[in-house]
């Protein structure tokens, strides 16, 4: 077996104590490969990144942390083509939540939230990615142009 060693701040590592003491594992080694097996079988079920989406990334991070509000800001203008809307709110003196709607190729809509959430000082990352296929082609009333929606695939 590879070892390998992780620093906790002394918080979450009581809480995830808890964690496997509720779940009745003997020691940390097995709830972390639990945990690691879990994260590799969702990552295994992510659809092909193929086709458009719009996607919902919410996350919460630290406002004060040394430059993370620019990066995250940077992250979100340098994709500004995949970036709807973004919405933060203030949890408490610290903590930010911040909402993200992304739209665009699959691929590149995915990159960018892996990025965003792979910041130092990002937790509670998740993102809900919905897959669009186009719609019937038409036309709104007389003189109007033709065109097609995206719409969430069935």
């Amino acid at each position: 077996m590879d070892r390998f060693t992780i620093s906790l701040d002394e918080d979450l590592a009581h809480q995830f104590d808890h964690l496997i003491a509720a779940r009745g594992y003997r020691n940390r080694s097995e709830a972390v490969r639990d945990l690691i097996r879990a994260a590799i079988e969702q990552d295994g079920q992510r659809e092909a990144p193929a086709g458009y989406c719009v996607a919902n990334l919410s996350y919460v991070y630290k406002h004060q942390q040394r430059e993370l509000a620019d990066r995250l800001a940077t992250l979100q203008h340098h994709s500004h083509d995949l970036t709807l809307a973004s919405m933060r709110s203030q949890l408490d003196h610290e903590h930010c939540i911040e909402s993200v709607l992304l739209k665009g190729p699959t691929a590149e809509v995915r990159r960018l939230a892996d990025a965003i959430v792979a910041e130092s000082g990002v937790r509670h990352g998740q993102v809900n990615v919905v897959a669009l296929e186009p719609d019937q082609p038409h036309v709104h009333g007389p003189g109007g142009r033709a065109h097609v929606h995206l719409r969430p695939r069935r």
